[in-house]
């Protein structure tokens, strides 16, 4: 696949817009359109679509003033703090509508696959080799993935310039619309949440059990399951670091290859929202140079027509 990259922007009056932009908008528009269409199925829409239009204006924001920031560090953090604020926002908004289609959790089938396919449900059977150290060590792989999203962009950025950044932020985007996609399209509760009295051993560690467990219990809900969001995610991270920072792939994939077994011991996923999750990863990987193509055709088209109305 081409690596070559470019950096077209789209003009509407004083910002310019990539195609990482382009993505968090329309995805921004396309959940609120969605609120508004199944407001019957969603708690407080009204406050909901209100929000995403609170959410969008903070992304402009910090996209206004990363534009005419001089400071690189200061427009690395704004475009940064601004990617990460929306899709974070997203995807806790997409929460709001996960049964909008079928009305309820589909774990049943998730389950009855995996006890064809293995003869045993993975995350009760994963019990039997339940240790401190090896919860410890999992719990870490999980959370520091929430410290590998911005530094392997930010590494990248300082390391092979703003263009190259770009695209690990487009094509991180485009897992998370992937993924909050697919929690519409086939909403799936969980381990915990829909067999969670079936656990007898408990997951016992330290600090990064700790950090771990507080983020489940105040960060994250019921659903978000399948595709796996942080599987699919660090896979793309994993293989942008094999594209710019060659070291570092080989360095942290230790971490990736634990935090893909770590999303099951931890009863976070189903073996099926995880191997869903990198399959959706792939999916990015071989179509995220034909979106931003696209992304550059309608840039250039644009540019052709102002050229007109100047002539």
């Amino acid at each position: 696949m081409s690596t070559k990259m470019t950096d077209k922007r789209l003009l509407v009056g004083k910002l310019a817009f990539r195609a990482t932009d382009g993505l968090v908008l329309v995805t921004l528009a396309f959940i609120t359109l969605l609120t508004i269409l199944f407001n019957r199925h969603v708690e407080g829409w009204g406050l909901l679509a209100l929000k995403n239009l609170g959410a969008g204006l903070v992304y402009l924001a910090a996209l206004y003033f990363g534009e005419r920031s001089t400071k690189k560090v200061r427009r690395f953090f704004l475009r940064m703090a601004g990617v990460l604020f929306i899709f974070t926002y997203i995807n806790l908004a997409v929460n709001k509508l996960q049964l909008i289609i079928y009305n309820r959790w589909l774990d049943e089938s998730v389950l009855s696959m995996e006890k064809a396919l293995f003869g045993v449900q993975p995350t009760l059977w994963l019990q039997q080799f339940i240790s401190r150290p090896l919860t410890e060590w999992l719990f870490f792989s999980y959370v520091f993935y929430l410290i590998l999203y911005p530094a392997l962009c930010g590494l990248v950025f300082f390391r092979k310039g703003e263009q190259a950044a770009e695209d690990c932020l487009f094509s991180l985007g485009l897992s998370n619309v992937i993924c909050d996609l697919g929690f519409l399209l086939y909403p799936v509760a969980g381990p915990l949440a829909h067999m969670g009295k079936q656990y007898t051993v408990p997951l016992d560690g330290y600090v990064w059990t700790y950090l771990g467990e507080y983020l489940r219990t105040h960060w994250q809900f019921v659903g978000g399951t399948i595709p796996s969001p942080h599987c699919s995610n660090a896979t793309v991270m994993w293989l942008m670091a094999y594209r710019y920072h060659r070291s570092s792939f080989w360095i942290l994939s230790p971490i990736f290859l634990s935090l893909y077994l770590s999303t099951v011991y931890c009863r976070y996923h189903y073996v099926t929202d995880s191997v869903v999750g990198v399959a959706a990863a792939l999916l990015v990987w071989a179509i995220a140079p034909a979106c931003k193509n696209i992304w550059d055709r309608a840039v250039e088209r644009q540019a052709i027509r102002w050229r007109g109305t100047r002539t």
